[in-house]
């Protein structure tokens, strides 16, 4: 059975570096579209595209845990519903899920965002103080029982199934 690693977590909290070890160690795909997204357009978010391409990197994870390769996936995953579209999409494709959580202190975070600006300012883009306290208010951490794999909840009122909404999320579509 193949493995679904999902990294979550807020900027600065050390998802890349975590997701590149665990890539390591399970032998694993790892898919970022920070990377993807400021490669091709300079940004992490232009027009919806990213949502797109997460879209289709997820339907590429799909595929490479249909055929035994394990993935992680390197997105932050903020919602609470991401989360548990993925845990679906995982569990329908014959993969097990597993929720890889990052906190991180504010300051810390200050601390690594304005490091990675100064050494590599190729792989991010500026963050103010403003916008982290955005994220922060916006960000849903998993609890205990996400983290432990428990039960996926349903989706959101008014979607049938975790499918209809990830396609309507992410542009997928699924087999």
């Amino acid at each position: 059975m193949s493995l679904l690693l999902l990294m979550v977590g807020l900027p600065g909290a050390g998802k890349s570096t975590r997701a590149e070890k665990l890539a390591t160690a399970h032998r694993a795909l790892r898919l970022t579209p920070d990377e993807w997204m400021l490669t091709l357009f300079g940004e992490l978010e232009v027009d919806r595209k990213r949502d797109l391409l997460e879209g289709r990197l997820i339907a590429l994870a799909l595929r490479a845990l249909r055929l035994g390769t394990p993935v992680v996936l390197d997105f932050g995953l903020w919602s609470r519903d991401e989360r548990s579209a993925l845990r679906w999409l995982a569990a329908a494709a014959g993969a097990t899920c597993q929720v890889v959580y990052l906190p991180v202190d504010p300051g810390v975070q200050r601390a690594r965002i304005a490091h990675r600006q100064a050494t590599a300012p190729h792989t991010t883009v500026p963050m103010s103080e403003a916008d982290l306290e955005t994220w922060r208010r916006l960000f849903q951490a998993p609890d205990l029982a996400e983290l432990g794999g428990a039960d996926i909840p349903g989706p959101p009122p008014g979607w049938p199934g975790w499918r209809e909404w990830a396609a309507d999320r992410w542009g997928l579509r699924l087999e």
